[in-house]
């Protein structure tokens, strides 16, 4: 049987990993088609892996407690702290600009649902009003602990399995295209943003306590990889199975004229309270960077933090799947190749013995590199 600390800890990761993401795999997925869709999903799935356990290798061979750029300080110098530093603004604000577009989506579903008067309105009130409940607890300050992520992902599922439920008497094999070159490129984005989940493993080593424990981390990442492959491979499955070409890129929106408004309700409450949880802790996250790190006064960095995704929401920047995609190509970008080079320095310079050690080929490293380097370029073109 899993210790409880066992448990937790693959919570934290399956949680951090599976977040606003997921929402939009099956727009995608439903433009390309499911031969791209499968792999991408695989072939990244199986990137994303290794960079996590590197990553994790990386933890464990050392001895002071760091984030990313703390690792990338002591190991790279301070170049890499500086644009992993760079990296974590850039991601962080698109991921809070993204939750903020899905967030006001949910929320418009559900309310126009219950309140016919109410879907007249458009999307950019909803927008506006799922921002303001979250940035006040932001400036409040809300602290979400590993038992949070678990009961997250009960409901997960649960919603998840419901809808399967519901939708299998619905799926059409006809809405199953194989490939569509003209967006042959579409998912690379969305599913990279989808698969990380990193920045969770040091505090999933703090979770660990004993050595004994932290012999699991690396069945642990590897767990939470299948796990969030599987889950995302059955609900893009289900979802175009069901809407097809009319899948939305919220996914639920698309399912309301087969699936009646009951469940479509059900599962956008549980999508607003999936990205509302991610926004307070990414939120928070990053206003404790500019309190602490740069000692900026904490009602200020509130004010940064949520003014940011504003600013840039009002300014045009409100197409879910665009934002997803260039955070997810970015951000694996940068963070994967610093983790990639940390990693290729860690076994001669870390001060620790760690709990697992992976013996890689450095052609294999470069090739890593190459394929986060490749796809960023042609995404951004």
């Amino acid at each position: 049987m899993f210790q409880k600390n066992f448990i937790l800890a693959l919570a934290v990761l399956t949680g951090t990993i599976i977040g606003a993401g997921i929402f939009g795999i099956p727009y995608v997925v439903s433009k390309s088609g499911i031969v791209p869709g499968f792999f991408y999903l695989l072939f990244l799935g199986g990137t994303v892996l290794l960079i996590h356990l590197f990553f994790g290798e990386i933890v464990l061979r050392t001895k002071e407690k760091h984030r990313l750029p703390g690792f990338a300080q002591k190991y790279l110098g301070n170049w890499g702290k500086i644009l992993t530093f760079l990296s974590a603004v850039f991601g962080i604000t698109g991921a809070l600009l993204a939750f903020i577009i899905i967030g006001g989506d949910f929320l418009k579903i559900v309310l126009s649902l219950l309140f016919p008067i109410l879907a007249e309105l458009p999307f950019f009130y909803f927008n506006l009003l799922f921002w303001g409940i979250l940035s006040f607890f932001i400036f409040r300050g809300i602290k979400l602990i590993a038992r949070a992520e678990l009961l997250m992902n009960v409901a997960l599922f649960s919603v998840i399995f419901l809808v399967f439920a519901f939708a299998l008497p619905e799926i059409n094999f006809q809405n199953f295209v194989l490939i569509n070159t003209n967006y042959i490129f579409l998912p690379y984005g969305v599913i990279l943003f989808s698969l990380i989940g990193w920045s969770a493993i040091p505090e999933i080593k703090e979770i660990l306590g004993n050595f004994k424990e932290k012999k699991n981390l690396k069945k642990i990442i590897t767990f939470a990889s299948i796990i969030v492959v599987g889950l995302y491979s059955l609900f893009f499955l289900v979802i175009v199975g069901v809407s097809g070409e009319k899948t939305s890129p919220e996914a639920f929106q698309g399912l309301l004229p087969f699936l009646g408004p009951q469940i479509i309700i059900l599962g956008a409450l549980f999508g607003i309270l999936a990205v509302a949880t991610s926004f307070l802790v990414l939120g928070n996250y990053f206003k404790n960077i500019l309190k602490y790190d740069f000692r900026i006064p904490k009602q200020a960095s509130a004010f940064i933090v949520c003014g940011l995704p504003l600013v840039l929401f009002l300014l045009g920047f409100r197409d879910f799947i665009g934002v997803i995609g260039l955070v997810g190509t970015i951000i694996g970008a940068i963070d994967g190749i610093i983790i990639i080079l940390i990693f290729s320095k860690i076994k001669k310079l870390g001060n620790r013995q760690p709990e697992y050690s992976l013996k890689i080929p450095l052609i294999l490293l470069y090739f890593l590199i190459g394929i986060l380097a490749l796809g960023a370029i042609s995404q951004i073109l």
